[in-house]
């Protein structure tokens, strides 16, 4: 045993090496990835509260799907393509998408996407509501980045490989990973934030994993796309022999009546056994070739990739199914499952999110961890120490700031103001990187607090400007029972308080460990974790 330990001590000194600086480089966009995702995970309950004009009562698929088809039936007949999202219990409006009819002329520019429609499902009136992106924001941030496809799915990826590297070399690195779990000592420095690292890391550890591992494998193809490439002449090929395909048929040009979808929704359904339909296309409504595809909704199991039914839009006939899928497709649909947490009931939403708040505290503590090491009272800081300490701020504490502003403005920005979607992005940008340009200016010792007190200052007035600004204040929700707005209120007021609190915390005087009680770490690198 004696012989292994210079060598088991060198193989952990070599994984903290890896786990410091993976962890470094890539975690300031993993923590904007981990606290965007989470947010992420209540994206249809945001889009909600964005549009408070909208209070809809919830219908069946079957009655939304009619009322739908007899709105477009109205306004669109002889549309190439309508594209029906019918609501669930989150997500109580109908959506629409539609395209024109191509012009037969080959010299004819594309025919354009109409804009979305949002639809009452109980009527099938059109719905007046603010622009707004709403969750939408969050979900798309988090694994675009707000940069142009393809580059901040590739930045994202790579951050997530690191992630992956860091998370095992943590495991490796730190010999007394289980045990330190159960140590939470306040005001001890460098060793108070080594334990805040350990006990975010190791509380979700499994989730750590299983989130960072399924993220990369959902956008798998994109980042290893050579096996496809080397089989198959064109991507679409793979798609169709993996997933099936719709049929697809040119219109003929003969006038036939749309068939009522309500008997193809209720067949659909059998068909899956009480699964519910989720989403409805119509090719070429209203001509001989149409056809009716109903997409089952992939919320009802771990697998979230959902099954379809295609029948003809003439007379009714069942064309085709998707499917049986194989071991490989199943694999990659439990894994995007697991992922996104469409199929998680309340509970386990609200697991998913608290434990993606503990990402988000590790990559943090992290950070914070790598400047409470290198700092050394009495000498002059390098410039990557100096750089450090400021990109924690600007990521840490600024972030919350950009998306209580991103909040705000929904309020604070009149309703029916042109682009103003676009305005409420803009004002989570501004917020975040004016604040953190506004902090260099500041001491270290000032900035801290400083930022985290306007974060927590913007979240503690989201439910004020919603009262202000709506009919949906937090006593009008207590009164009617709107849960929604309510638990909404309530959640953005708590994360008011822990801004707060770490405000409070950071600006208390430091008291710096002794030499001696500092040498006492743990061996092995554990304070060189950074994320």
């Amino acid at each position: 045993m004696k012989a292994d330990a210079p060598e088991a001590k060198g193989l952990r000194r070599a994984m903290a090496w890896i786990h410091t600086w993976l962890g470094l480089l890539a975690g300031w966009i993993l923590f904007a990835m981990f606290l965007t995702g989470t947010a992420s995970y209540f994206r249809p309950e945001i889009t909600r509260w964005m549009q408070p004009e909208l209070n809809l009562r919830t219908v069946s698929p079957t009655r939304a799907a009619q009322t739908a088809v007899a709105h477009m039936q109205a306004s669109s007949p002889n549309d190439e393509q309508w594209t029906i999202y019918l609501p669930d219990e989150r997500m109580t409006d109908t959506r629409i998408l539609s395209r024109a009819r191509p012009d037969p002329d080959p010299k004819a520019p594309t025919a354009p996407r109409r804009p979305e429609l949002k639809l009452d499902p109980a009527t099938g009136n059109v719905l007046a509501a603010r622009e707004t992106k709403g969750g939408e924001q969050f979900y798309r941030f988090h694994f675009q980045l707000q940069l142009p496809h393809p580059w901040g799915r590739w930045l994202a990826g790579l951050c997530a490989i690191f992630m992956l590297a860091a998370i095992i070399s943590g495991v490796v690195t730190h010999k007394r990973i289980f045990v330190d779990f159960f140590t939470l000592r306040w005001g001890k420095g460098q060793r108070s934030w080594l334990d805040a690292h350990n006990v975010s890391a190791v509380l979700a550890l499994p989730f750590h994993a299983m989130i960072t591992y399924t993220g990369l494998i959902t956008l798998v193809v994109m980042y290893m796309p050579w096996p496809i490439a080397a089989k198959y002449k064109a991507p679409a090929m793979f798609g169709t022999e993996a997933y099936g395909a719709e049929p697809v048929q040119k219109a003929l040009g003969r006038p036939a009546p749309l068939i009522p979808i309500a008997p193809l929704v209720d067949a659909a359904e059998r068909e899956w056994q009480g699964g519910q339909a989720d989403r409805i296309v119509i090719r070429n409504p209203n001509d001989a070739a149409a056809t009716v595809t109903i997409f089952r909704n992939g919320a009802e199991r771990l697998n979230a990739r959902s099954a379809s039914i295609s029948y003809s839009g003439a007379d009714g006939r069942r064309l085709s199914s998707s499917p049986e899928p194989g071991a490989a497709i199943t694999t990659a649909g439990v894994m995007l499952g697991l992922h996104l947490g469409w199929f998680a009931g309340p509970v386990l939403r609200w697991t998913y999110f608290l434990l993606g708040l503990t990402g988000a505290a590790m990559v943090g503590t992290g950070l914070v961890l790598w400047t409470a090491k290198r700092r050394k009272p009495g000498t002059k800081p390098f410039f990557g120490f100096r750089l450090v300490e400021r990109l924690n701020i600007g990521a840490i504490a600024c972030l919350p700031a950009g998306m209580a502003a991103y909040l705000l403005a929904n309020r604070l920005i009149p309703p029916n103001l042109p682009k103003r979607a676009d305005m409420e992005v803009a004002a989570m940008f501004w917020v975040w990187f004016g604040l953190a340009a506004l902090s260099l200016v500041r001491p270290i010792h000032r900035a801290w607090p400083e930022t985290l007190g306007v974060a927590a200052l913007a979240f503690a007035a989201i439910p004020l400007a919603n009262s202000l600004t709506t009919d949906r204040g937090f006593i009008h929700s207590i009164v009617v029972g709107d849960t929604l707005f309510l638990a909404f209120d309530l959640v953005v007021l708590v994360i008011a308080l822990l801004l707060g609190f770490a405000a409070w915390r950071a600006g208390r005087p430091k008291t710096i460990p002794t030499r001696r009680r500092l040498s006492s770490a743990p061996v092995g690198g554990g304070a060189t974790h950074a994320g």
